[in-house]
């Protein structure tokens, strides 16, 4: 039986590498339509986990993952750090980290190891799909030589294709299943498999011409969403140097039924993808003697908002008579956007780090994140969530509002902290001289 024959008979081996937030629901919805996963990840302690059945991301439920490891014949996912076993699947999907560099470069070292490891265990008739989003041509200029330096040949011996992910943490209104799936392949025969493996877990597969075409569709979506959102951070800031609530001025706005649509100001950008995809593209059109200065200026703009809300604090506790030196700040919310549990790149990081800098003395609550390790850029983070309280909110000299979580009392918290900075209107309605916005 060839792949194509396997993948359309769902009895191929699908193998995950990386086990996050992309690589988790796709374990879900592969084995909820009869496939077979082995995941494999690098974090013992997340293989464990799975193993037993356990979730460690909010929005997914131990109970679905119990079900898949059960002993026995009824076991349809396992996972593993044994990279020696990447020969066994049929399909490898990568879901592996693409960060940048402390001088915003692209760092390939997870796509690069990924693919070194998978050339030492290459066999025929397996399909490789990359999905970690990258600058164009990864695929092809360096994920396609290491495998081909294993022996084969691309679109005959092995199948490579890229299919970028398109999850939205913590959106309840799309899953797996409904988000059009992307796929361009190095060659015709490689875009047939991912088409193929693909049309089997989505409602709708796009194919395009090529690898790069693939990748550049992943940028163009988060830049697109970069350069919106810094527009109106960028008017944000003017509006309130003009007394215009910019929040007002939205909602008119989006009242029109065409040729608009709206972008909400922040504290700054994060999450896994808007923050570090535009710099993919900015780094690899330079190779093209190209400057990229729109997504340039955006990512300007953009990464300048955690120091404009730190600017924003020492102001408004100046007006109070306070110095922002020694000053107790709490920040309500450490993930990058309301109600999920990740803060990867979430500008609360950021801010921390500079309040910090600058003296003061910093706590925060998030319902959802009880340790701050800081990350891979903050290593010099380390806190645990407070609990809200009348005595802490009353306490502390300011209330920093980053994320607007829903589990928030925000007229409760109004009513106890002397001071709020509110940098998402998570207050609207919400009376009192002590609440700036930022």
């Amino acid at each position: 039986m060839d792949l194509l024959e396997k993948i359309k008979e769902k009895k191929a081996l699908v193998g995950i590498i990386g086990l996050g937030y992309v690589g988790l629901p796709l374990v879900l919805r592969f084995t909820e339509v009869g496939f077979k996963v082995l995941g494999f990840d690098t974090d013992g302690r997340k293989v464990e986990r799975l193993n037993r059945g356990e979730s460690y991301i909010k929005y997914i439920p131990s109970s679905r993952l119990a079900e898949l490891v059960q002993a026995g014949d009824g076991r349809r996912f396992e996972a593993t750090g044994d990279m020696g076993r990447l020969g066994e699947p049929d399909v490898l999907i990568i879901c592996v980290p693409t960060p940048l560099t402390r001088k915003r470069e692209p760092d390939l070292q997870y796509v690069e190891n990924t693919a070194r490891l998978i050339a030492a265990c290459l066999r025929p008739g397996q399909l490789i799909s990359l999905e970690s989003t990258t600058y164009p041509g990864t695929t092809e200029e360096l994920m396609l030589p290491i495998l081909k330096a294993a022996g084969g040949e691309v679109g005959q011996d092995f199948f490579l294709v890229f299919s970028p992910e398109r999850e939205d943490p913590g959106n309840s209104q799309y899953e797996v299943r409904t988000i059009p799936k992307v796929v361009g392949g190095i060659t015709p025969a490689c875009r047939e498999h991912g088409v193929a493996l693909y049309g089997q877990v989505v409602e709708q597969v796009i194919p395009v011409s090529s690898t790069k075409a693939a990748e550049l569709s992943k940028l163009l979506e988060n830049i697109y969403r970069a350069v919106n959102i810094a527009l109106v951070n960028e008017l944000k800031m003017l509006c309130l140097r003009m007394g215009v609530d910019i929040f007002e001025v939205i909602e008119a706005s989006k009242t029109k039924p065409f040729g608009f649509q709206a972008f909400y100001p922040g504290p700054g950008l994060g999450g896994h993808c808007i923050p570090i995809d535009p710099f993919y593209l900015t780094w690899k059109a330079r190779e093209y003697d190209f400057s990229t200065r729109f997504i340039e200026l955006a990512g300007e703009v953009n990464s300048n908002m955690p120091y404009f809300v730190v600017q924003r604090v020492a102001q408004a506790l100046s007006g109070q008579e306070k110095p922002l030196k020694a000053a107790k700040i709490l920040i309500l919310g450490l993930a990058y956007k309301k109600d999920v549990d990740d803060p990867r790149e979430s500008p609360a990081l950021k801010i921390m780090e500079l309040l910090t800098g600058e003296g003061a003395e910093v706590s925060y609550n998030d319902p959802y994140i009880p340790q701050c390790g800081g990350g891979r850029r903050y290593p010099g983070l380390s806190l645990a969530s407070v609990t809200l309280s009348d005595q802490l909110l009353k306490e502390v000299d300011c209330v920093l509002l980053v994320t607007d979580h829903s589990a928030y009392d925000y007229a409760w918290i109004a009513s106890q902290a002397p001071l709020i900075v509110d940098t998402r209107n998570a207050f609207k309605g919400v009376q009192g001289a002590h609440i700036i916005k930022a």
